[in-house]
This record gives C-alpha cells, structure tokens and sequence, in this order.
C-alpha cells in the first residue's frame, strides 16, 4: 500500500487550513468561563433548557463538554485546578486563556449578520453582557447600521411586489422593523445582571 500524497503549498492556497468557526454553544462555553473558573457539570447546568443561559441558548451536557474539548484544542480554555465533587471525584475548573478571552471580546461586539439571528445568536450575546456588566452599546448601535440597509431594501421592494411575494416581504419588513425597535428599547435601558 502506497502512502498517501503530502499536501503542498499552491500558490493562493493557505499554509494551513484554519478551523471551522465556534457555534454558537462553543461561544456560550467560552463566555461562561470568561466570567470565572468553572467546572463542566456547573457549565451544563447553566447551560440546560431551565438554566440561565439555555433559557436563551440550551445545549445538552454532551455538546457542553465537546464544546469544552473543542476550545482546550484551539488554546482558548485552560485548566484552573481542581474542586471537590459533591459525591464523586474532583472536578476539574476550566478558565479562559487570553486569546480565548480576547475572541470573545471581539465577538461579543460584532453584529449578527441575518435578521433571523437577532433572536438567537444576538440574544445569546446580549445575555452574556448582561451577566458581566458588560457594555451592550456598540454590539446595539452596531446591530442598528447592520440593519438599516435591509430596512431601506425591503420598503423599497415591498412597493412594487405582486401576490405571495408581497406577503413575505410584509412580514421580513415587519420583523426587521420590529428588531429595530428592540433594539432601542434595549440600548435606552442599560443592561446589568439580574440580583439574586
């Protein structure tokens, strides 16, 4: 059997393959260890449907701690010790690593780019400000200009449309309308952590 050919470089090819952009529960992951040290059974409670953080973005336990491995191999989660387990062994704490810490600053600050992400990936991020104190006002002004083109495009296209095509420019121009105003409300009301 033949070894298999080694990749070469090409012109305007990448030296090296860069990794799949984190999802969504990888961001949450990352933003919950950001604020302190956690274990991953802590991180899967935050994390379920009723949790604090599922109640915006749930993620089950398994794809909590894939989520875990998956930042430890990009270098953006790091062990931080050990705590007791209730019943069982010890726990092992995980933290953010400085470029863990700074992606997330970066993403935390960068508009979603579908209106149908406003309820999810926006949110998510909206909550996770929300429980450090984080400033939400340039991730809502930035949403804002984000949306504004599409505002301007669909009032144009909504004029001139015929049948369904009509009703479903309708309803995008409503939703993009009413995210606006969600977004206003939000940004007149600073947002801070719930006390408790």
């Amino acid at each position: 059997m033949e070894p298999a050919p080694a990749l070469r470089y090409r012109p305007g090819m990448p030296a090296s393959p860069s990794p799949p952009p984190l999802s969504c529960g990888e961001w949450a992951v990352l933003g919950l260890v950001t604020e302190q040290p956690r274990h991953g059974f802590a991180l899967a409670r935050l994390m379920a449907r009723e949790g604090e953080v599922g109640q915006v973005w749930a993620l089950p336990k398994p794809l909590v701690y894939r989520a875990l491995t998956t930042l430890q191999d990009r270098g953006m989660v790091a062990t931080a010790g050990e705590e007791p387990g209730e019943r069982g062994p010890h726990r092992t704490l995980l933290t953010a690593t400085a470029e863990g810490e700074e992606a997330l600053r970066a993403w935390l600050v960068t508009p979603v780019d579908h209106l149908r992400e406003v309820r999810s990936l926006l949110m998510l991020k909206l909550a996770l400000l929300a429980r450090t104190g984080g400033d939400a006002g340039p991730l809502l002004a930035a949403q804002r200009e984000r949306l504004s083109p599409l505002l301007a495009t669909l009032e144009t296209r909504v004029a001139t449309a015929e049948a369904f095509e009509h009703t479903l420019l309708v309803w995008r121009l409503e939703s993009a309308r009413a995210a606006v105003r969600f977004l206003d409300a939000v940004a007149a009301r600073p947002l801070s952590r719930a006390s408790g």
